[in-house]
Formats: structure tokens, C-alpha cells, sequence
């Protein structure tokens, strides 16, 4: 039995989307000219910015807009004092790098405006542009250094490559060595995933994008990325999608071929990397068994609760979290503790 909660936990939840009318403008433009968006990011942005005129209105678009208005008075209505805004997925890596590169600097501009608005209902985590990494460091030492923003964002695979290439390397050194936490989100399938999730409308948050990042998660364990970067922490939603269910035998199998030297040597086993580098989210999974399960699997120091929206709604996101089987100690950390603690959220933000 779960115990009752004694009095009301801060609420702060950790992966809430936002957008901009010139991100809105350039990816719709991405939707109606560009041959090359397909499978999930294609389903996304079409339900977003392209809604077919016999398909009804979701929405999507207004609450990504609107941060201080209708998304406030609904934190207000179901009793969210924090969310932690991010730009929404695929964020700015479907375009060239000078695009990119523009359009995030504009982004974190008006994300850390927002903040300083309302320090006590919103922080912040910071986009890049992983298409130069060159630049995507310099805009993370930016953000952190002077916009003041909590953490870092980015959306999956950049050109169907993950973060474990090591072009990518001085991205995940400057997270590091800032002690800032990466938010890797899904985005539509790679090129090497997306032909078998493309149908049924499996492309996107059905299937496509759990298969994606559970990819890139494994791919991080089992390089050896995390040996290099032993102090990084990566967090992600949808409860791990699916990799804290697996993890005893993706753990087995990357142990046997490490003998057999398929899979790198690595200095901890999978399972360990799990529980030291990866932080993990409920965004989108509203489900109490999973819930259990995922905090005795990881610990609850590393579950934070979230939304997920306005992809999905606030009021069954913060009933199923009242009434989660944890105890109040846990429920604490889950809910509001936990952020506290790795995105910088101090007494300047309440």
C-alpha cells in the first residue's frame, strides 16, 4: 500500500516542450518542400505544423507557443509549480548548420527570457546544434555561462549518427565538464531503423521512437563512451524507454560478446553504466507497475517525474503520480527533489 501524502510535494516536471513562431515557420517549411523528412519526425511535424484540413485541430501547435497564458493557468489548475522547458523534438538538427546554429541561439535567448520572467514556475534547458560541434560547445558554454540556463537538450541521432561517434565527443567532454545534465529525446527513427517501424503508425511515439532512443542508449553503454566520460549523466523519458526492462539481458549479451570481441572492453558492465550515468523520466508512461519497477531498478535518486507535454495532458499526469506506489520519502524525490538536484533548481527558482 502506498502511503498518503503528508500535505502537497512540489511539483516540477521535466520534459516540457515549447516552440517559437520562427522554429514553427521553419519547420513548417521543412514539411511542405523537403523530400528527405520521413517516418517519425515526418508524422510529428505534419500532426504539428501540417494537420490535413479533414484531420481535427490537436492543439499541438498553441499549447508549444504559449508559455505564459493557457500553458500557466493549467499549471496553476492541477497544482504544477515548475516545469523545465525544452525545444520541442526534433529541435534544430533536421537543418544545415548555419540554420541550426541561428535558430538555437535565438531559442535559448527567449527560453532564458521566459525564466527570468517567471523564475518560479519555469528553468530551462539549453538547445545546440550537434551538426558543428565546434559551435554546439560554444553555445553551451553560453547558455550555462551566461543565460544561466539548467541543462542541455538534444533530440537523438544527428544525420542518422549517434552520440557515440566521436565527432560528437567535445559535446558530451563540455556537458561533463560543466556537470550539466544531457536530455536525450527521441526524434523519427535513423535511416538504418525506420523502414520496419514505418507502418501501422508505428513511426512515432507508438514504436519508432522507443526503438530509436533505446538504440542510442545501448550504443553509449556498450562503446565504452562512458569510460571516457565516466562523470556524464544522461537522462531520458518515457521510463528508459524500455532499456531498464532489458537491461539484464542486454547486460548478459554484451558480456559474452566482450569475450568473444564483438563489444568493446569496457570497465563497468551495462547494468552499471545504467545506474551511474543515466537519469530517468516518466514522461508518457503513466503506469504504476513500470514506476515500481524503474525506481527499484535504478534507485530513486535517479526517477524524476514528468509530463511530457502539451503531447500529453496534466491532470492524469499528476494523478498518477499522487497516487504512485512509492514511499513519501521516494515520492518526494521523485517529484520535485531529484530536479532540485540535477538541473540546478535552487531557492532563486522558487
Amino acid at each position: 500500500m502506498t502511503a498518503p501524502m503528508q500535505g502537497k510535494l512540489r511539483r516540477i516536471a521535466v520534459e516540457e516542450a515549447f516552440s517559437l513562431p520562427e522554429v514553427a515557420a521553419a519547420m513548417r517549411d521543412q514539411v511542405c518542400r523537403s523530400p528527405s523528412v520521413r517516418g517519425g519526425d515526418l508524422s510529428l511535424l505534419r500532426l504539428v505544423y501540417d494537420a490535413p484540413a479533414d484531420r481535427p485541430k490537436v492543439g499541438f501547435l498553441e499549447g508549444l507557443l504559449d508559455l505564459e497564458e493557457r500553458r500557466l493557468k493549467e499549471m496553476d489548475q492541477y497544482g504544477v509549480d515548475m516545469q523545465v522547458l525544452s525545444l520541442t523534438s526534433p529541435g534544430v538538427q533536421m537543418f544545415d548548420a548555419d540554420t541550426a546554429c541561428e535558430l538555437v541561439t535565438l531559442a535559448n535567448d527567449r527560453l532564458a527570457e521566459v525564466i527570468a520572467r517567471h523564475p518560479a514556475r519555469f528553468a530551462g534547458l539549453a538547445s545546440f546544434a550537434p551538426q558543428s560541434p565546434r559551435r554546439a560547445v560554444k553555445e553551451m558554454e553560453r547558455a550555462i555561462g551566461k543565460l544561466k540556463l539548467n541543462g542541455f537538450i538534444v533530440n537523438s541521432h544527428t544525420n542518422s549518427e549517434y552520440l557515440d561517434d566521436p565527432k560528437y565527443w567535445p559535446i558530451l567532454e563540455a556537458a561533463e565538464a560543466m556537470d550539466r545534465v544531457l536530455y536525450i529525446h527521441p526524434r523519427g527513427a535513423s535511416d538504418g531503423l525506420k523502414w520496419p517501424v514505418g507502418d501501422y503508425g508505428m513511426e512515432a511515439a507508438m514504436w519508432g521512437y522507443g526503438v530509436d532512443m533505446g538504440t542510442h542508449m545501448v550504443r553509449l553503454m556498450a562503446s565504452g563512451v562512458f569510460d571516457r566520460f565516466p562523470k556524464l549523466k544522461i537522462c531520458v523519458g518515457h521510463m528508459g524507454e524500455a532499456v531498464p526492462f532489458w537491461i539484464w539481458r542486454i547486460n548478459f549479451m554484451n558480456s559474452r560478446n566482450q569475450t568473444t570481441g564483438r563489444s568493446p572492453k569496457t570497465s563497468l558492465t551495462m547494468a552499471e553504466y545504467l545506474q551511474r550515468n543515466f537519469l530517468i523520466t516518466t514522461s508518457g508512461v503513466e503506469d504504476p507497475l513500470a514506476l515500481e519497477y524503474t525506481v527499484k531498478k535504478l534507485g530513486a535518486d535517479n526517477v524524476l517525474w514528468a509530463i511530457d507535454y502539451p503531447y500529453q495532458p496534466t491532470a492524469p499526469a499528476v494523478a498518477f503520480m499522487d497516487a504512485a506506489p512509492l514511499s513519501p520519502e521516494d515520492k518526494a524525490k521523485v517529484y520535485h527533489r531529484n530536479a532540485e538536484r540535477v538541473f540546478r533548481i535552487n531557492q532563486e527558482n522558487r
